[in-house]
Order: C-alpha cells, then structure tokens, then sequence
C-alpha cells in the first residue's frame, strides 16, 4: 500500500489518525501524574509522546496536543504546580491505564475512575502511580509552542528516578526485565522483548558488512 500526501488528506479522519500514529513504531507507553497546587484535585493521563532529551542535565520531553475547546487538565497542573510524574504501564493494568484517555471532567481524578493509585514520595508534590515499578518524578522547566500544528513540547528534569533493581543490568536498564508496554497508534499495546545488544559504536570497531 503506497499513501500520497493527497491520499493521506483524504483518509476518514479515525482511519487517519490511527495509522499516521502508528507509524512511527513502538513507542512508550507512561502515565503522567500531576496535581492541581490550588484544590488538590490529581490528575493522571495516558501519553506516548515521552522522548530523552539530555543526560546532564536529565531532561525529558512530550508533547501535548492542542488544546482547542477540550481542557488540558496536565497541563495546566503542570504550569501551576511545576511538578509532574512520569510512570511506566505494566500488563497488570494496562486496560486501567488506557482508560485515562477518556474525557474526565476536571473535578473528577482519574486515579479514582480508573482504579489507579496515588502515591507520594520524599515530599514531591505531584503524585506517582504506586502500580509502577519504573517511575520519575520531573520538575517543569520550559514549554515550547509547536507553531505547525498548535502542540507544546514539554520539558522536565528528572529529580527522582524508581527502577526495579532486577532492570538494572550491567549499568544499562533492561525494559523487557521492567516489564514495561509500547503503545502504538490509538489504542495497541505491545510488550517488550529485549533481541539483541551491541557494544558502543566506535569507528574502528564497525564490522565488516557484506551487501
């Protein structure tokens, strides 16, 4: 199957949608926690948008959609609070998880509707998800606005970092071990299965690659 532009445009908007979000791949799957500073009232939601930025400083982004004529409960939280979680989604509760997509009113804390768990760790002030194992709580640091299509890059640096220590492998982190979900498109989720490891790429160690 081979899509133009033009054949792209012209797709039914749902169809479009789930296939030029799959496209991309696996990509991961996290629930971002935050809260509001004002009312308490928590917030969790379901991205898959989550991308490394930088080592030192640690630094993380995602993108949040437009917000049009639909609130933005994470990011508001986040402009007003400073604070958010980034949590890792396990088959355990994968189907819990996806339903923080829906369309909460902002008095109701999907935590609650989803059956998903607050937690709170040495005095950070946005809540974790207690189900995940694999878990980072971020301070806000800056907000980009994508001008092409109306989205904000998000950044965070990592204050506190949770891995299962079985997921720690020779200094490297083994996701497959962490037991942690891909999503792809709208609503697929994948689990991971670690396939190969190679040596860091230096140029005098590349292989011999016959065509």
């Amino acid at each position: 199957m081979h899509y133009t532009k033009e054949d792209i445009e012209n797709l039914e908007r749902v169809e479009r949608l789930k296939i030029i979000n799959s496209v991309t791949g696996i990509k991961p799957a996290n629930l971002i926690g935050t809260i509001d500073d004002r009312s308490c009232a928590t917030n969790v939601a379901i991205f898959s948008s989550v991308f490394h930025l930088g080592s030192n400083p640690a630094l993380l982004g995602f993108i949040m959609r437009p917000a049009g004529d639909v609130p933005r409960h994470t990011y508001n939280n986040i402009k007003q609070n400073g604070f958010y979680t980034i949590n890792h989604i396990h088959p355990a509760f994968t189907k819990n998880a996806h339903y923080t997509s829906a369309k909460f009113d902002e008095s109701v804390s999907e935590f609650d509707s989803c059956n998903l768990t607050e937690e709170y760790l040495r005095d950070f002030k946005a809540p974790f998800v207690k189900e995940s194992t694999f878990k980072m709580g971020l301070r806000f640091k800056e907000a980009i606005d994508i001008t092409v299509n109306g989205t904000i890059l998000i950044i965070g640096e990592i204050e506190h970092l949770v891995v299962p220590e079985n997921a720690i492998v020779e200094g490297n982190i083994d996701l497959e071990a962490s037991d942690s979900v891909g999503i792809s498109g709208l609503n697929s989720y994948y689990s991971l299965k670690k396939i190969e490891e190679h040596p860091y790429a230096r140029l005098k160690d590349v292989p011999s690659f016959k065509r």
